[in-house]
């Protein structure tokens, strides 16, 4: 800025400094306290408590059987985590993460579920921290994958992008029936041949934003087990504890 007057340096500087700090201090996103942090300690204390889960649906329990593991068949995943349950607050915060452009909260939401039961020893016995992939005209609509956001920041040097791939979704899943979500989600995904001999003999962590039926995870591991993985841990920040047909 040779010919600016003073003036306008020192706005300029000043500019400057306020759009490298604009995001410090922020408001907490769900019960909007300032100065905070993205999702404040009251907030996570209060709605984010641990629930006795299915060990492998992660569905809420309030009997000692799990009604939806009893009829799905076959399983192939061998276990699944849900940091939370998909209700208020925590849908209104994934449709600000995933629709709204907002991959800035995928830091909080990985560290509520990295503290959910059991989310840490899973992690570290993974060799990758595989993400749900999208199609490419999904991927292209959004502009990121949101599990693959949630897991470089559950393990940054052991989060993959790219060993699990999906064909092109032609029905969307929101509203679907379990029925039409397993037809829809059927042979829709594999693993690249390139990458083989990284999920042959290996254990897997596959991570997702929202489990509804089960139905795209349970595809998903079983792209990785015919792969030769011998281990996969579904990993999902929230669980939808009414799902449809169950």
């Amino acid at each position: 800025m040779p010919h600016a007057s003073l003036a306008q340096r020192l706005w300029a500087r000043t500019e400057g400094t306020w759009l490298r700090a604009k995001h410090w201090p922020s408001l907490c996103h769900i019960c909007q306290a300032w100065p905070s942090q993205a999702l404040c300690s009251g907030c996570v204390e209060r709605f984010a408590q641990p629930l006795t889960r299915c060990p492998t649906c992660a569905l809420a329990l309030d009997t000692p059987h799990c009604s939806q593991c009893a009829t799905t068949h076959p399983l192939f995943l061998d276990a699944c985590l849900a940091a939370v349950s998909y209700q208020f607050p925590w849908s209104d915060c994934v449709t600000r993460f995933k629709f709204q452009a907002d991959p800035g909260l995928g830091r909080s939401l990985a560290e509520l579920m990295r503290h959910a039961p059991w989310v840490e020893p899973a992690l570290e016995r993974a060799s990758r921290v595989v993400a749900m992939p999208l199609s490419r005209t999904r991927l292209r609509e959004r502009g990121f994958n949101q599990a693959f956001e949630l897991a470089r920041h559950l393990a940054h040097d052991k989060a993959d992008a790219h060993t699990l791939q999906r064909t092109e979704q032609s029905a969307h899943q929101v509203g679907a029936s379990r029925d039409d979500r397993l037809a829809n989600v059927r042979d829709a995904f594999w693993v690249d041949p390139a990458r083989l001999g990284d999920v042959r003999g290996q254990r897997m962590v596959l991570v997702d934003d929202v489990m509804t039926t089960g139905a795209s995870l349970n595809e998903a591991a079983r792209a990785l087990k015919a792969a030769g993985a011998t281990h996969v841990t579904g990993l999902v920040f929230a669980r939808t504890e009414a799902p449809p047909d169950r």
